[in-house]
């Protein structure tokens, strides 16, 4: 009993210098997870963790992102990590590593044997020095998340991180994105993907990848049986490579998301992928935005999205779609059950044709974003929108974006805000004019002000290029104190947004 004194004393002393330092960080206590993510943490902050790691030996996640005085500061936190055995994730974002410190984190790595989780992002001097940390890693590391967004990695970098995929087979997720040098490497990572079968999320979004890279790739997909989610998104010189490159994206049984967003798909491309993309009967998420030429030979495309009742998501803003193809897409819809997000933006052929795809929807679906941005909809198009409102189809909605849709009169809009109050669960709502525009909104504000008042989760409302009169700035001033509401309102070109609390 006497023995146990001390140690219980020196426990609780334990206890209350981490108490002190995390509250002083506004921070609670945590046995198991150190979370100092953007705390602007100083050079003495820094001594003080320090000391203190030693005294939590459950850690099993540290996150220390969006620090800056980590850079340069590393080695001294890193020799604590043998007081760490059990840390699982490590999350360094945005530090402002230096090589130095990318080397003393390579050898620490060596004593925690047990990491799962590996976040580098938004370091640019990793870039050039990725070797000394990945040669560090054993055979056998149980990593299973590596992610270097952002990090200039350089080709060789590329190449070392190649190497080290025979070593860590148990990596699930491998995060390479806007690193545009990594696509000059891509063929020797693709030759090693085949070590990490188990391989869930491969995102090389903005990476540099050229026709040849994307077959590489495609050679590699036949040994990622568990891949759900594909971005290679951004890279526009895989247009036209598609064509002759994919044989084996159909095998991809488990995929949910696939991201091929802006890389300059071909008509050519838009065939193969009519072929393929039906087989992914997993998909829930696809997104073949800013594809000009998908407009121009979707059509059998998009009548098949049929075959893929688990699409939760479509995203096909600034795709040129046509007449016939806006109409095969309307025609699926009522074939997806479980659409949430359907993103038509930029494409001007939906203006005078909206009735066609709100009419197909799904009744089971409970769509909750509806993007219409820039579609040249007209009074036509927001009277049928109000009337499917209130008929319920889209009560579930919580994002409605209109903006930049110049053809609607005063009168329009007064039709739209009378039926929008159906939309209880809609918390953000766009209605902006484009820039430099600028339009008085008497003529309809009293219906917006009614229409608020049933709105009750609406957050967000955009008005820009709308002008208020201050009395109107003062409805709405009244109108969030009187009922309690904080909603934001962006109005007017270039004006301060009002906070309205």
């Amino acid at each position: 009993m006497k023995q146990a004194l001390p140690d219980a004393a020196e426990s609780t002393m334990c206890h209350w210098r981490v108490k002190e330092f995390l509250e002083k960080l506004d921070k609670q206590p945590s046995k198991k997870v150190l979370d100092l993510n953007n705390c602007a943490l100083g050079a003495t902050d820094i001594k003080e963790l320090i000391a203190i790691l030693p005294l939590l030996p459950d850690l099993e996640e540290i996150d220390l992102s969006w620090n800056d005085f980590i850079g340069g500061a590393l080695q001294p936190l890193t020799l604590q990590f043998s007081h760490t055995p059990k840390l699982k994730v490590l999350r360094l974002n945005n530090c402002g590593l230096t090589a130095k410190d990318v080397t003393f984190l390579g050898e620490a790595l060596e004593v925690i044997s047990y990491l799962e989780v590996l976040d580098l992002s938004w370091n640019n001097n990793i870039g050039g020095n990725l070797s000394s940390l990945t040669q560090k890693l054993p055979k056998g590391y149980n990593l299973k998340m590596l992610k270097v967004t952002d990090c200039n990695l350089t080709m060789e970098d590329g190449k070392s991180l190649a190497q080290l995929l025979n070593r860590i087979q148990s990596l699930e997720e491998l995060d390479l994105s806007i690193n545009k040098n990594i696509g000059h490497s891509l063929k020797s990572i693709a030759q090693e993907l085949k070590y990490v079968s188990g391989l869930k999320v491969l995102n090389l979004h903005r990476c540099g990848l050229k026709r040849d890279g994307f077959q590489c790739l495609d050679y590699a997909f036949q040994y990622l049986p568990e891949l759900k989610k594909l971005d290679v998104s951004c890279n526009k010189e895989i247009g036209g490579g598609i064509q002759s490159s994919a044989a084996h994206l159909a095998s991809l049984n488990d995929l949910e998301v696939l991201n091929f967003h802006q890389c300059c798909i071909t008509e050519e491309d838009m065939a193969v992928l009519t072929q393929i993309i039906p087989l992914l009967s997993s998909l829930q998420e696809l997104d073949l935005s800013s594809n000009k030429s998908v407009g121009l030979s979707s059509e059998n495309l998009l009548s098949r999205f049929r075959f893929l009742p688990k699409l939760k998501s479509v995203l096909l803003s600034n795709c040129a779609l046509q007449q016939n193809s806006f109409g095969s897409l309307a025609e699926a819809a009522l074939h997806l059950p479980e659409l949430k997000i359907l993103d038509l933006s930029w494409n001007k052929c939906v203006g005078g044709n909206l009735k066609l795809i709100l009419k197909a929807l799904n009744p089971e679906a409970e769509l909750q974003e509806l993007r219409l941005s820039s579609c040249s909809l007209g009074d036509k198009d927001l009277a049928c929108l109000a009337l499917v409102i209130q008929d319920g189809p889209l009560v579930k909605l919580q994002k409605l974006d209109l903006s930049y849709n110049r053809h609607i009169s005063d009168q329009g809009w007064a039709t739209f805000y009378q039926g929008v109050g159906a939309l209880e669960q809609l918390s953000e709502l766009d209605v902006s004019l484009q820039p430099m525009s600028c339009r008085n909104c008497t003529e309809w504000f009293g219906e917006l002000l009614a229409a608020l008042l049933k709105l009750p989760v609406l957050l967000e409302l955009d008005l820009q290029g709308w002008v208020l009169s201050k009395r109107q700035q003062k409805q709405l001033e009244s109108f969030n104190w009187d009922n309690g509401r904080n909603i934001r309102v962006d109005s007017l070109p270039g004006a301060q947004t009002t906070e309205l609390a």
